[in-house]
């Protein structure tokens, strides 16, 4: 176990392992480019979908079960399948990755708008504020902190699942997964489990703290 880690630990420091189109550098970058790509995509598909529902209330049982039904979809079986169908591309990764990231962003974004009290939506009505102005200007600055909650989950799913680039020839830090799994060298499967974990932290903690920044002033 001693000599695992240690061969672990010489192969994520080692110069060479970071250089060229095969090293860590490139990789990450790859790795990068599909999550926030994808999770760009599911929070434009996502975001006004739960703002509508949150707003409105008519409909919010059907979107919410049929944006859930992601979350059932095994992400492998929905590549294979896109891929069957559209051919050898990157569409099927982005598809099932985004199918992953939309329900965490509709679900939090309904249940911050729900959470906004009544009373503060019938006071901004009440000043003459319009539809419009009341959902820009009241809920959703209200609804914030879930809304940033979904997305955070949403990304470190994403980040976690992109891994699947590799399952379809392509890159990413699942290369190293599916290729030491394919050559049985056990070092470079953990290497790429510990630098897809670390991405992952990383960018919770970065959003983490684009958040309290963000809110730092509100009362709890």
């Amino acid at each position: 176990m001693y000599e695992l880690f240690k061969n672990l630990g010489d192969w994520l420091v080692s110069g060479e392992q970071w250089t060229g189109p095969d090293g860590i550098g490139h990789r990450l970058a790859e790795h990068l480019q599909y999550s926030l790509l994808a999770t760009l995509v599911a929070t434009a598909i996502a975001l006004p979908l739960g703002l509508l529902i949150g707003h409105t209330g008519r409909g919010a049982f059907l979107a919410i079960n049929l944006v859930s039904f992601g979350r059932a979809l095994p992400t492998v079986g929905l590549v294979v399948l896109v891929f069957l169908a559209s051919g050898l591309s990157m569409w099927p990764v982005y598809v099932a990755l985004v199918a992953l990231a939309v329900p965490s962003i509709v679900t939090n974004t309904y249940a911050g708008m729900t959470a906004v009290d009544p009373d503060v939506k019938d006071a901004a009505r009440g000043q003459g504020m319009r539809w419009h102005q009341v959902l820009f200007q009241v809920e959703l600055p209200l609804a914030l902190p879930l809304i940033m909650t979904g997305l955070r989950l949403a990304l470190i799913q994403v980040v976690a699942t992109a891994t699947i680039a590799a399952y379809v020839s392509f890159g990413g830090l699942g290369r190293y997964v599916f290729d030491g799994l394919a050559q049985r060298d056990l070092v470079q499967v953990l290497g790429g489990a510990v630098l897809v974990a670390l991405v992952a932290v990383v960018l919770d903690l970065a959003l983490s703290g684009v958040q309290r920044v963000l809110f730092r002033h509100r009362p709890a």
